[in-house]
């Protein structure tokens, strides 16, 4: 991103179109090109939160079961998946109280911290040759550029809130009761419906990697986010899911404009930051180099929650989801980044003085549907420093 601009990206390309993830991973991490700006809303478009109808939920649910997933078994740690893990594996049980006191300790320094913080599914040996997940995980994770899913270059990144102040934020929050434990049959996840309706899916209550107080990871390339919410029984979030466990009422009550409310207030998430250097995008590489990441703990932010629980869906990072377009599920890229201060506004309302972007302001409600890198799933290889993702379940 440019020091002025909004929602730039970078796209890394597979070198060989229809190798596997595996291979791709291996092979995509140079193949870097030049940063584009997100395409204007579609004709007809509007800022208003429209309401989705049963026709787009529909969609969208087709759009998960064409996306397609990988059947498995019982969870195992990433990391064991490619090397045996030892101890905790950083989650902070018996650890130093101080690593936990530092803001930028939870900034982990290599591929087997990362992996270390999510989990997936026990394959069988003939699945394992099929899917081929440790030569995928080894590829995609790594700390070393914009070619590898981390959390930022922590060189230059910037957190203040340390993993102990966020669990304490979170002392007296419940994450998830055991009945939703019980239904969506993995942690941290929790149901989602709409009045009338029985649950159908089960969202991820934070950022990916889904864990309380970690930090949410960066430069992922969609195919990738696809592909690692399936290797943890999971899938990709439909827009029209996440849109709904945004402005949903458990209660049955009216939908909301915003997670927490019917006015922004860049107060309550992560979003009230500017970039605090220049930011180079003429490449990724340099992006990497000269655009902070500056996010904190997912949950760091307890009222930058949902009614139906769901962390952090403005502010910290933008995510990644799918969505149907005719024929083919495409990326739909929606939310916003800490540095959303430089880009509010709320929708049919002038943009704020106070909003120093004014070329790529826009309103981040639940609702909002934008256009920005839109890709196939399947070849979805746009990445920058502050776009993210959640998985989502569906409920048999």
């Amino acid at each position: 991103m440019r020091a002025a601009g909004s929602y730039d990206s970078f796209m890394v390309t597979p070198l060989v179109r229809g190798a596997s993830l595996a291979a791709c991973a291996a092979l995509c991490a140079g193949a870097l090109a030049s940063a584009c700006r997100p395409a204007p809303p579609p004709p007809g478009a509007s800022d208003k939160p429209a309401y989705d109808a049963d026709s787009a939920i529909a969609h969208d649910n087709e759009a998960g079961a064409q996306a397609g997933s990988i059947e498995g078994g019982p969870m195992m740690d990433a990391a064991a998946a490619i090397l045996a893990a030892s101890g905790d594996g950083g989650h902070g049980n018996g650890a130093d109280a101080s690593v936990d006191d530092d803001p930028m300790a939870n900034h982990h320094n290599t591929r087997e911290e990362l992996l270390a913080l999510f989990t997936i599914k026990d394959f069988t040996d003939d699945e394992k040759k099929r899917i081929q997940p440790d030569a995928f995980l080894r590829n995609a994770f790594g700390v070393e550029g914009p070619g590898k899913m981390n959390q930022g270059n922590k060189a230059i990144a910037k957190h203040t809130i340390s993993k102990a102040q966020c669990l304490a934020g979170l002392k007296n929050i419940v994450v998830q009761t055991p009945e939703q434990r019980a239904k969506c049959g993995a942690d941290n996840m929790v149901p989602v419906w709409i009045k009338g309706k029985e649950p159908w899916f089960c969202i991820d209550v934070f950022e990916f990697p889904n864990r309380p107080c970690e930090l949410p990871f960066v430069w992922t390339p969609p195919a990738y986010a696809k592909k690692v919410c399936e290797l943890q029984g999971k899938r990709l979030c439909a827009q029209t899911e996440w849109n709904i466990a945004c402005r949903g009422d458990p209660d049955g009550g009216d939908d909301q404009r915003y997670a927490y409310g019917n006015k922004v207030d860049i107060e309550i998430c992560h979003t009230n930051l500017r970039h605090r250097t220049a930011c180079n995008a003429h490449d990724a590489k340099l992006a990497f180099n000269t655009c902070s990441t500056d996010t904190e703990p997912s949950g760091s932010f307890p009222k930058c929650r949902s009614r139906f629980g769901v962390f952090d869906q403005h502010g910290n990072v933008a995510e990644v989801m799918m969505r149907r377009d005719g024929e083919q599920v495409v990326t739909q890229l929606k939310g916003s980044a800490w540095f959303y201060n430089e880009l509010v506004r709320e929708p049919d309302q002038p943009i704020p003085e106070t909003t120093t972007n004014k070329a790529g302001a826009y309103p981040d409600h639940c609702n909002f549907d934008p256009r920005w890198h839109v890709e196939k799933l399947e070849e979805g290889f746009h990445v920058n420093y502050h776009l993210g993702f959640r998985c989502c379940k569906s409920i048999p």
